[in-house]
């Protein structure tokens, strides 16, 4: 049986102790937002290590955007579901345009969590991307592709849940995947929250304040 996680900041709180007790040492934690800044800060703050933002964005299906046919970073970096591409009608033509227009996106909501401020640098460092968890995991796909694009020494992916098919394809993208939980019965992210209320910008901004 799956455990229930309380609310994000619990299921942040018990990340950043299962990741203590692995003895990984971060240089960076970065968030995926919105959703993934309550528990980055919460692992930030147990791995004493500065939390920023990695931002990435779903391309959602001609005529039915919430189901995502791939993502894209806010640098461009996209990953695509080709499954879900195909099934979908959709031709390289509209995903080149939408891949434009959220990586846009991406870029304009990293800045806005930044303040404006510059993309912290990965060189040599090793780097935690938290999420609250994942479903296809599409979006964190697409922030660790950005990731491979740069010169981090060392990605680990840390998220309280997920199915164990997508958490076995993401442990091919990163040096090391921390999931708390893999249940075999797995609907969506919310099921194993008792709180699992939407985050706004104005809140996931705040936990970047420290």
């Amino acid at each position: 049986m799956a455990r229930t996680f309380a609310d994000r900041t619990d299921a942040g709180e018990q990340l950043g102790e299962e990741l203590r007790e692995r003895g990984i040492d971060a240089d960076l934690a970065l968030a995926i937002p919105r959703g993934g800044l309550p528990l980055g800060r919460a692992v930030a703050d147990a791995l004493e290590a500065p939390l920023d933002v990695v931002v990435a964005k779903k391309i959602g299906a001609p005529g039915n955007p919430e189901y995502a046919i791939g993502a894209v970073a806010s640098d461009g970096s996209v990953w695509r579901n080709e499954q879900a591409f195909r099934g979908a009608a959709a031709d390289e033509e509209y995903f080149q345009e939408q891949r434009e227009t959220e990586a846009e996106a991406a870029r304009k909501k990293a800045e806005r969590y930044r303040s404006g401020g510059s993309p912290p640098d990965l060189a040599g460092k090793t780097v935690v991307v938290v999420d609250d968890g994942v479903a296809t995991g599409s979006t964190a796909r697409a922030c660790l592709s950005r990731l491979e694009a740069s010169d981090a020494d060392r990605v680990v992916l840390a998220v309280p849940v997920g199915p164990p098919d997508t958490i076995a394809d993401l442990e091919e993208q990163v040096d090391e995947v921390v999931c708390l939980e893999t249940p075999a019965g797995f609907h969506g992210v919310g099921q194993f929250y008792r709180n699992f209320t939407q985050v706004s910008d104005e809140e996931a901004m705040g936990y970047l304040e420290g």
